[in-house]
């Protein structure tokens, strides 16, 4: 203590002058009307150290405030994005649940309208190979599920069922190689097989001269055991008659689509 003392010396004593001055300095101002030659020496001496340390002060003080407010504000700023994500989540939640509910709704709307007793069910797989087009079901024998349902959604004609669990069940898609559908052209009745090729359907066995046009809606004829008349399987896409033989070739665009395939309805009926 000694040697730091020793070391600042000087400057401790100009400082306890200073402030002894001053102390001085406020016991005469209040006992005196005039300010003496000593008084005004003193004050334009330490004028300048008081405005200095008022600035440093002020200064610090300011600082403090400012850190302080900003320390605050990215405390308030983090709490608010953690607010607006989890409102985010909140948000795209119910979202999911409206168009889950629209779509549920069409579906019913739909059942409604079919003669047969309809089962809904839920997609929960998909074939990823580019060889079958199939999809898996969340209901099966436990639920009336049995191979040969129709499978359908509002838009249309979907598949039908080839292979069944007691809780699942697979369903040939009416895209795939292997499966065909009795149509008919509504528009003037024209019969044919509608066959899967892929993404698209060929709709075969329709004469050359019978009148097909791009557009022409194509629906289940009935025929076949499988599809109740009337379901809608697609439109025309591509008409070419060609130049010989006995059929045209007619490309049909589903009216399915079965990338966003999530909710489905087995079409029930007694086994015969």
């Amino acid at each position: 203590m000694l040697e730091l003392f020793r070391k600042y010396r000087t400057p401790l004593l100009a400082g306890c002058l200073v402030l002894v001055a001053l102390l001085l300095f406020s016991v005469n101002l209040r006992r005196r009307p005039r300010t003496t030659l000593f008084e005004k020496a003193i004050l334009q001496i330490t004028a300048p150290l008081l405005e200095g340390i008022d600035s440093a002060c002020e200064f610090v003080a300011d600082t403090w405030s400012h850190y302080l407010w900003l320390v605050e504000t990215s405390r308030r700023n983090e709490a608010l994005l953690t607010e607006n994500r989890s409102m985010r989540q909140e948000l795209d939640a119910l979202q999911e649940v409206r168009l889950a509910n629209e779509r549920l709704r069409s579906l019913l709307d739909f059942k409604e309208e079919v003669a047969l007793p309809a089962l809904p069910a839920q997609v929960i797989a998909e074939d990823s190979s580019s060889w079958f087009r199939t999809v898996v079901i969340d209901k099966g024998s436990e639920d009336g599920v049995r191979e040969g349902l129709p499978v359908v959604v509002p838009e249309g004609a979907v598949g039908r069922v080839i292979k069944c669990a007691p809780r699942q069940a697979r369903v040939l898609l009416v895209t795939d190689a292997s499966s065909s559908v009795a149509t008919l052209v509504q528009r003037n009745r024209t019969r044919g097989i509608c066959r899967g090729q892929g993404d698209v359907l060929a709709l075969e066995f329709a004469l050359r001269q019978e009148d097909i046009a791009v557009g022409d809606q194509i629906v289940t004829s009935g025929t076949g055991g499988v599809f109740p008349k009337g379901l809608t399987l697609g439109r025309v896409s591509v008409v070419d008659q060609g130049g010989y033989g006995l059929f045209q070739t007619v490309t049909v665009i589903p009216a399915v689509d079965f990338s966003r395939l999530e909710e489905v309805l087995v079409l029930l009926r007694e086994e015969r």
